[in-house]
């Protein structure tokens, strides 16, 4: 079965939906512009600064080639994986790649979120300015990942079911969005999330 990575335009705050065992298809973060960008981020002490941008524009024609594959198959994900583009009309926040584990009902996705950057409401900024007037009902600062921070995020706190939804701010103005899927709870859910994170950060340093 073909895992759909879903835009859904009306989902303007929605990191993710993502299928798992449910009938939910996953989304991502596209939060409206509201004033600009850019002077919130500065105004907003609680928004992290990203000191050492990286940057992932190789990765960008060809986004499943940025996830290590000991990454994925550290976490039995073994079957390649679908990418989807912007042009493609299913990854509107950006290229993305979405990989599960058949019979299983466990996913990821992963989205370089250069779309909302584009549009004038990327990196953590943008996320924080959607979470401060009501698009992201849920932000909640997490670990940093490889020295990069990190915030989960999602129209409500999905991680109880098994669903976790982590934005790393890889440049003030850029985020990588790693949401996992169909996982027991909140521990091993957001553990595989942010393995797959830190492997792309790791490659991202490389690069």
């Amino acid at each position: 079965m073909r895992l759909q990575i879903r835009v859904a335009a009306v989902a303007v705050a929605s990191v993710l939906t993502l299928a798992g065992c449910t009938s939910e298809k996953p989304g991502t973060a596209t939060p409206v512009p509201s004033g600009s960008p850019s002077s919130s981020a500065s105004s907003n002490p609680d928004v992290p600064k990203v000191s050492t941008p990286l940057d992932p524009s190789k990765y960008l024609s060809e986004p499943c080639t940025i996830v290590p594959a000991s990454a994925l198959s550290a976490l039995k994900f073994t079957d390649p994986g679908t990418a989807q583009q912007r042009d493609e009309g299913l990854g509107a926040a950006g290229p993305s790649c979405g990989w599960q584990i058949r019979g299983v009902g466990q996913s990821m996705v992963v989205i370089i979120a250069t779309g909302n950057r584009d549009r004038g409401a990327g990196g953590l900024a943008g996320l924080y300015t959607a979470h401060e007037t009501g698009q992201f009902p849920f932000l909640e600062p997490a670990p940093e990942v490889e020295g990069y921070p990190a915030v989960y995020v999602d129209k409500r706190d999905r991680r109880p079911i098994g669903n976790c939804s982590l934005d790393v701010g890889i440049a003030d103005d850029l985020v990588l969005a790693v949401h996992s899927g169909g996982y027991e709870g909140a521990d091993d859910s957001c553990a595989a999330a942010q393995q797959v994170a830190a492997a792309i950060i790791t490659t991202l340093k490389g690069a």
